[in-house]
């Protein structure tokens, strides 16, 4: 279902350049003492490999900078890879940044059709869900509001409601489950388990532990953005959980 090669991803970091005289000279200079050009750039993914099966639902763990997000944009096509390749076979519905594609001079309703057309959808389609897509959001009553004036919370609410009025192939999910009050979390939640029950491929990727073990049959550790172990749901959060907890009493001794 979806093939992850050696895949590597680099950014730059933007340093600023600076074409002054005076810093040609200090370049020139630095060049002759061999001093050590600091790096501009940096490898967010490394040499990373998966194979995902179909109704597989994996997830992604890592603290914040280990390249999860990275990798959830490598697959869904938002980045190509610097090295490497990624095959996907199915439909993806990319569940990440929540509302990027929303204009907030628009209403929610242009908003609908503009984010559904963003996913591919066609306006005849949009018509015939979107009683649909209103009643999940529980928007109704801000169906004329531009979406500047909404919340973050309003606004994910909208734009999870618009891509699950599908049940994909594929779903690539970042940390949505969280967004809304609690009510909308469970409703969240229901969806996601009915897509996954209906055979949906999931990649997931959370911070919390415990709906990363009972969502996933398989996760992904992810270290500066190589892979450190593959495995097991609750053996590699286990082992991760561990690591994590050790790092911070080693931290709590120094202070």
């Amino acid at each position: 279902m979806i093939r992850i090669n050696n895949v590597s991803m680099k950014f730059n970091l933007g340093v600023e350049k600076d074409n002054s005289l005076k810093q040609m000279f200090i370049k020139i200079l630095s060049f002759w003492k061999r001093k050590k050009k600091k790096k501009d750039y940096f490898w967010a993914l490394k040499d990373v490999s998966l194979d995902i099966k179909k109704g597989e639902v994996v997830g992604i763990v890592g603290t914040n900078g280990a390249g999860k997000s990275t990798l959830l944009k490598v697959v869904s096509g938002v980045y190509k890879p610097t090295e490497g390749s990624v095959e996907v076979n199915g439909k993806i519905s990319p569940m990440i940044e929540l509302g990027a594609g929303f204009d907030g001079e628009l209403t929610a309703r242009e908003n609908i059709y503009l984010n559904g057309a963003i996913l591919g959808y066609s306006k005849e389609f949009i018509d015939e869900r979107f009683e649909d897509i209103v009643e999940f959001s529980e928007l109704r009553d801000f169906l004329d509001v531009p979406v500047k004036n909404f919340s973050s919370g309003m606004t994910a609410k909208l734009a999870f409601s618009i891509s699950t009025i599908v049940d994909p192939e594929i779903l690539i999910v970042d940390e949505i489950l969280s967004v809304g009050d609690i009510k909308f979390q469970e409703k969240s939640k229901h969806k996601m388990m009915s897509m996954i029950e209906g055979g949906t491929t999931v990649l997931y990727v959370s911070h919390s532990l415990e709906s990363i073990e009972k969502l996933c049959t398989k996760v992904i550790w992810l270290d500066h953005g190589k892979v450190k172990m593959i495995g097991d749901s609750e053996k590699v959060c286990g082992a991760y959980y561990k690591e994590i907890m050790g790092r911070e009493k080693k931290r709590g001794k120094k202070e």
